[in-house]
């Protein structure tokens, strides 16, 4: 099953089912008004999403339109709880050899609670104050779960899983340090995540829904040129482990977003990177400089994730990085 959020006058937007192929969507609003609703009563209500994602496969959904990236917001538009995993021991080796830091990934997952309150939709300018702070991207993958127990065994924590996505994790590089050297973690040094317009279930992905891994490769792009199509399957800690490190002594509540953290290879020289402070870190190892620039107002980015039948299973990530005195965002009221 595919699920997307149609823009409306309301926050959380119209919860619609959308075709396999991405061609048309549905609206599911009679059996769940949102994404977030229909979490916060799977159990009950999935039955029913079902039916509606088989009726719109067979041509027999009520009021069916094209689906159109346009139109969406991202998936769940918010969320009560954002938290950001670092599940790719390449990028965290790489990161620690350049920088001289000790890499305490060896024998837990790390992980940083992020700003929820906004998802930007895949399409959306993304509006930041100025170019002197290091504009990054970061593709990756999250899932999003139902209610997790506390103290959840990362052996049941798979079964909380609901859907999966597509993330580009915005970061401030230049900021970043500052922020870390405080010991209060990132504020100012990561703005609102941006994320593609479907969530799908995990069945969905069939065999690339691997061990807890969305075993796809994510390719990206900077300004129409190459970046990198590393491979999710890579994942140091799979989701589910994520999960249970993450509710070791919370519940997580019904759209919690967990993610994974920048998609990273250990061939990083062959297949690319998935941000560009990776790159930069690779300049530094072969020529001790980074040569690579962070980017200006006016790069886009696109990220997009495909299957071995060359489908994009979530959609794609293509955005445009604008000055933040350009934009203002016109937030929709009503509950």
């Amino acid at each position: 099953m595919k699920l997307a959020t149609l823009r409306n006058h309301r926050p959380d937007g119209c919860l619609m089912v959308v075709s396999r192929d991405l061609s048309v969507a549905a609206p599911a609003d009679d059996i769940c008004p949102t994404l977030q609703a229909a979490l916060d009563a799977w159990n009950e209500v999935a039955p029913a999403l079902e039916a509606r994602s088989a009726a719109l496969a067979a041509g027999q959904a009520r009021a069916s339109m094209p689906f159109r990236t346009a139109s969406m917001a991202a998936p769940l538009p918010r969320s009560y709880q954002w938290l950001d995993g670092s599940a790719y021991q390449s990028h965290g080796d790489l990161m620690s050899k350049v920088f001289h830091i000790d890499n305490p990934q060896a024998d837990r997952p790390l992980m940083y609670q992020g700003m929820s309150h906004q998802f930007l939709s895949a399409c959306e300018d993304v509006a930041l104050p100025s170019e002197a702070d290091g504009i990054d991207f970061e593709g990756e993958f999250g899932v999003i779960t139902d209610e997790v127990p506390m103290a959840v065994s990362a052996a049941d924590a798979g079964r909380h899983i609901k859907l999966l996505v597509q993330i580009n994790d915005w970061s401030l590089r230049t900021i970043a340090p500052i922020e870390m050297k405080t010991g209060f973690g990132w504020v100012q040094a990561k703005p609102a995540c941006s994320m593609a317009p479907v969530a799908v279930t995990p069945d969905e992905l069939g065999p690339a829904w691997d061990e807890g891994r969305v075993a796809l490769p994510l390719h990206v792009s900077w300004n129409d040129g190459p970046f990198g199509a590393a491979h999710g399957a890579a994942m140091k800690f799979s989701f589910a482990e994520l999960l249970a490190h993450a509710a070791r002594s919370r519940i997580l509540c019904p759209g919690t977003i967990i993610g994974s953290g920048t998609v990273s290879n250990d061939n990083y020289r062959d297949v690319g990177s998935s941000c560009i402070a990776e790159r930069r870190a690779i300049e530094m190892l072969d020529t001790g400089a980074a040569r690579t620039p962070y980017m200006r107002f006016g790069d886009t980015v696109r990220m997009v994730a495909i299957a071995a039948d060359g489908s994009a299973p979530f959609g794609v990530i293509e955005q445009r990085v604008v000055a933040a005195h350009a934009v203002q965002r016109d937030w929709p009221r009503g509950q």
